[in-house]
């Protein structure tokens, strides 16, 4: 994709700025104001600081608007591409049965996730239950200027102010969609052992959401759930949505049953659900969105081609077959299962061991094309430190939501790392131009 002196522009300011501009643009007060906003979260700041102190980066990561744009475009493109009937009957076909239901929901709260290349975004992996959301809203509402020089990039706060909104609009949607006019009375936030995941504090942002609108929500473990004549019960009460964050995406485990059967029954509206993990996450997806003369045989348009073949890195099933070809280029690959989440036993291929692989050629696993990640740099303890970033693409129905950033060390995100963290997204316009010091 070849840039127009003003898109080259934007984006040799935005790689600018990441690079030289190290002030801290998180106001804390202000962060604890939009995460406490009713008395029941009063002390979810402080528990954040004392328990996951790595959760929020201090500072932003600018982009584009070329990538930006790109962002958008792709994930249009793949949605589209995903509702072809060719791509879907391939992608069910090895699916589990849970994922054959089409009750009418999308799925919410998808997240794709890039890195940036000399060529623009490159697709990382797609997600179907993407934490971070309303985590990413309240900080993005929680930046301030750092200097006068970037001033333009925090003067218009009206869609954040409304993004909240937005997301609550994007369950009801989910609900319209398998239940019509009747009406929404409560939903449950499930996940294993809520309180002790890391993205925890987020789950009581949505319960209070969810409240917020005339909504009873609760957040359960799916052990609380149980299915009984025909309905499935939370705590003596009906559940009429189950806002889904488990990482068992076909509800095959044991402690899912109910939920499960609920599913099956069309007795509950379910999302994410089993199906949009099958459609768009399981990474074997990413084979076919990166092989066009396939897409061509499906239907999919000369523009939607372009686009992914452009931002789709090249993806492979990790085979037998293939061991030797794939151990011999593993420097050029990243590894990852094609059930995966998380950055969860995914492997640079630099990094492997004789080990590692054969566990690999045992599993199910993916070979994508090496993207590294750009850089950020930063101030930790005053120290200049040159932190890694992705970009992640919270989105629903193929329009993106919010732009966030993740910053950490090492081979994946982990939330571990000092002055790292999800960091809000400044997309730099083409009339901008970094400033001298910052």
């Amino acid at each position: 994709m070849n840039s127009t002196p003003a898109t080259a522009g934007a984006q040799s300011s935005a790689e600018a700025l990441n690079r030289d501009c190290f002030c801290r643009t998180l106001n804390l007060a202000r962060l604890r104001e939009q995460l406490e906003g009713e008395p029941s979260l009063k002390g979810m700041m402080a528990n954040i600081t004392q328990t996951r102190p790595n959760l929020f980066s201090s500072t932003v990561v600018f982009i584009s608007q070329q990538v930006q744009q790109q962002i958008t475009a792709t994930i249009a493109a793949i949605e589209r591409v995903a509702a072809l009937p060719g791509f879907q009957a391939q992608a069910l076909f090895r699916a589990d049965a849970s994922a054959q239901h089409d009750f009418g929901p999308l799925g919410a709260c998808m997240g794709y996730d890039f890195h940036l290349s000399a060529n623009g975004p490159q697709l990382i992996e797609i997600n179907t239950n993407a934490g971070g959301l309303l985590l990413n809203v309240a900080l993005a509402r929680a930046q301030e200027a750092c200097c006068d020089e970037l001033d333009w990039a925090f003067t218009s706060s009206t869609r954040r102010d409304t993004l909240k909104n937005t997301i609550f609009d994007m369950f009801a949607a989910e609900w319209q969609k398998q239940r019509g006019a009747t009406p929404w009375r409560s939903v449950v936030i499930v996940d294993e052992a809520p309180p002790d995941q890391y993205l925890a504090p987020e789950f009581e942002l949505f319960r209070q959401l969810f409240s917020q609108h005339g909504v009873h929500a609760a957040i359960a473990d799916p052990s609380e759930l149980s299915w009984q004549s025909g309905k499935l019960m939370h705590q003596g009460l009906p559940v009429d949505m189950v806002y889904n964050r488990l990482t068992d995406f076909y509800l095959i485990e044991p402690n899912h049953l109910a939920l499960r059967q609920a599913h099956a029954a069309n007795a509950v509206v379910l999302t994410p659900h089993p199906r949009a993990h099958a459609l768009l996450a399981d990474k074997r997806n990413l084979i076919a969105l990166s092989q066009s003369e396939l897409l061509l045989a499906w239907g999919a348009s000369a523009a939607d081609r372009k686009i992914l073949s452009t931002s789709v890195p090249s993806t492979r099933l990790v085979t037998p077959e293939r061991a030797d070809e794939l151990w011999a280029q593993r420097r050029q690959l990243f590894f990852k299962p094609v059930a995966g989440y998380g950055a969860k036993a995914a492997y640079r291929g630099d990094k492997l061991t004789r080990r590692v692989w054969a566990e690999i050629l045992g599993s199910d696993f993916v070979a994508q094309a090496l993207v590294p990640p750009s850089g950020r740099m930063t101030l930790v303890d005053g120290v200049q430190t040159d932190l890694k970033f992705d970009i992640r693409a919270y989105s629903y129905g193929g329009q993106v939501q919010l732009l966030a950033a993740r910053m950490y060390a090492g081979q994946t995100t982990n939330f571990r790392t000092q002055g790292g963290g999800f960091a809000p997204v400044i997309v730099v316009p083409s009339t901008a131009l970094a400033p001298e010091s910052c």
